[in-house]
């Protein structure tokens, strides 16, 4: 037993002697551990704090800074008078955060998303696959919904789907202005008509305020605040009780004479203004789904036609401004044709000598030509610009056209010849209405404007002014009995006017569908409007412009007139171009 007791004693002094050795290792290894773990947070927070402090700063900024843009309503488009064309509304956006909306598992509630997929009217498996991508975190819906779907959506309560305020543009005289004031997309941006060319008038600039949030999303601090543009209001020169009659009259003439088109041009001819510019057809601009480009455009400015009889008076008061003819000459235009440089000038018939005034009534091309034969060619030429032909009218309208007039340094006789009768040149409805609203001024030229403005507009006067009445006189006799265009007459008022039938050009010569164009000044006495009207290819035995522009020319001068409260003149003022006979008048 004392044995074996010695050798425990003897084991335990042994292990005593080798533990504090073991004990001393470890300890030094966690040390140093520890110290290289608070020596690498060390340099580590130097790193962060002294050499590269921005990158944090940066991370911080982006959980708590935000900038919110202040949202801006587009500027009304109103007439002259006040009356809205083009207002903004309130609507909401749809929008989605595919990253909430996987995470949150709100694809499981079916139900809710059916329900969103119906009043949306979209499909539920398309919808589904636009918000299932975690990746993304921003998708829209739908654009523009109304304030009562915007609240049922928002009562659905679906995880990740958030509305957001925004505005649409509505047209309260829907089709009657259309291809004038244009439309918006869905980011109310202007695309067409005034919408476009007066967009950033109209649209302003938004505002911005940057903030900072707190970790639950709550605004704390307002770091920096931006004023934007305020959008402005742009008043129009449109009357719009003028113009949603002309446009109704225009319509029914479309319907009844199964025209393929038309279009009306009414203008203040004191001012250039322009009262009314309507064409037909047109297309509602609150809703456009299927609506053709042809609907569209303003064809009143871009679609150019060979105007025909409509702008002889030219020739006679180049002639007379030229002074190679006097008021009472006579042209002997017998018997009814000629030849002029190898090609042949006809009348209808014979109308024998006739004086300026029955060159006018009878629209004898025989007449104008020898008229526009008699003064020099550049002289010529020179007048059909300064009627406002051949150029912009001024008004600066998106997508308006010059017109087709083909300069060259040599003319023959009988290209002088067709371009008195209105041919070899192609004119908009628009640039028509300039031309009279020349001669209705007293031949004072201005540019037509749209926009309404305090600002006195540019005037040049290109044509003396007691020839200009002259041939406003002359041109009364074409409404009066034995014109061409009687129906073209206003009860109460003196009208001064032409009728324009042309045949359309085709590939090799012209084919057998007509532009008829009825142009007039009113009251001839003192002279306030002009108004010009267009039918495009009148389908039918009816084509003649006596027979279908005249009538809606009638009815559009005549409500405008009353509209506008211009005294009638016929019984205070006689008309010299009633009591004026020429031999063959009868």
């Amino acid at each position: 037993m004392s044995r074996i007791n010695t050798n425990k004693q003897r084991n335990n002094q042994a292990k005593q002697n080798v533990a504090p050795t073991a004990l001393h290792w470890r300890y030094l290894l966690v040390v140093c551990v520890i110290m290289l773990v608070f020596v690498g947070l060390s340099a580590r927070a130097v790193y962060i704090q002294v050499i590269d402090p921005d990158l944090l700063i940066q991370q911080g900024d982006n959980r708590t800074l935000r900038t919110q843009n202040m949202p801006v309503h587009r500027g009304l488009i109103t007439d002259r008078n006040g009356q809205k064309l083009a207002v903004s509304v309130p609507v909401r956006a749809i929008w989605a955060d595919p990253k909430t909306i996987v995470e949150n598992g709100s694809l499981n509630d079916k139900r809710r998303w059916q329900a969103l997929a119906d009043v949306l009217g979209q499909d539920y498996e398309k919808l589904i696959s636009r918000v299932k991508n975690p990746k993304k975190r921003f998708v829209y819906i739908q654009r523009q919904v109304s304030p009562a779907m915007a609240d049922y959506v928002d009562q659905l309560s679906i995880n990740g789907v958030y509305l957001r305020d925004e505005s649409r543009r509505y047209y309260p005289t829907g089709e009657v202005s259309a291809q004038l004031i244009g439309f918006t997309n869905v980011d109310d941006q202007g695309i067409e008509g005034i919408e476009k060319l007066y967009n950033a008038w109209l649209k302003g600039t938004p505002g911005s305020r940057k903030i900072r949030r707190d970790g639950k999303g709550r605004q704390v601090e307002i770091l920096e605040q931006k004023a934007g543009e305020e959008p402005k209001d742009i008043q129009l020169t449109i009357d719009q009780r003028i113009q949603a009659f002309a446009y109704k009259e225009l319509k029914k003439a479309v319907q009844y004479y199964k025209a393929t088109s038309a279009s009306a041009v009414v203008v203040d001819v004191q001012t250039g203004e322009i009262l009314a510019m309507v064409n037909n057809p047109s297309y509602n601009p609150n809703n456009r789904s299927g609506v053709s480009g042809h609907r569209i455009r303003n064809r009143a400015i871009t679609d150019a036609f060979e105007p025909g009889s409509s702008i002889k008076p030219i020739a006679v008061l180049s002639a007379l401004e030229f002074g190679s003819v006097e008021m009472d000459t006579v042209i002997d235009t017998s018997p009814g044709w000629m030849r002029v440089g190898g090609s042949m000038v006809r009348d209808s018939r014979n109308y024998g000598k006739l004086d300026l005034t029955g060159i006018i009534r009878k629209s004898s091309n025989m007449g104008t030509s020898k008229l526009a034969l008699s003064v020099p060619k550049q002289f010529l030429i020179d007048q059909y610009y300064n009627m406002g032909l051949m150029s912009d009218t001024g008004s600066n309208l998106i997508g308006e056209s010059s017109g087709i007039f083909h300069e060259r340094s040599r003319w023959s006789e009988f290209e002088l010849s067709t371009l008195s009768f209105g041919y070899g040149l192609s004119v908009t409805t628009a640039q028509i209405a300039r031309m009279y609203s020349i001669l209705g001024s007293g031949g004072i030229k201005r540019p037509l404007s749209m926009i309404k403005s305090d600002q006195k507009v540019p005037e040049e006067r290109v044509l003396s002014k007691h020839i200009a009445q002259e041939v406003l006189t002359m041109m009364e006799s074409v409404v009066n009995k034995g014109g061409s265009g009687t129906k073209a007459r206003v009860p109460g008022y003196r009208v001064a006017g032409k009728t324009g039938t042309s045949r359309k050009a085709v590939a090799g010569g012209y084919g057998e569908e007509y532009v008829s164009i009825f142009a007039g000044v009113a009251p001839v006495s003192d002279p306030q409007l002009a108004v010009v009207v267009l039918i495009n290819e009148p389908r039918g035995d009816v084509y003649y412009a006596g027979d279908t522009a005249a009538p809606v020319f009638s009815k559009i001068m005549s409500n405008s007139l009353q509209m506008l409260n211009v005294p009638p003149d016929d019984k205070t003022v006689s008309s010299l171009a009633s009591i004026t006979r020429t031999p063959n008048a009868g």
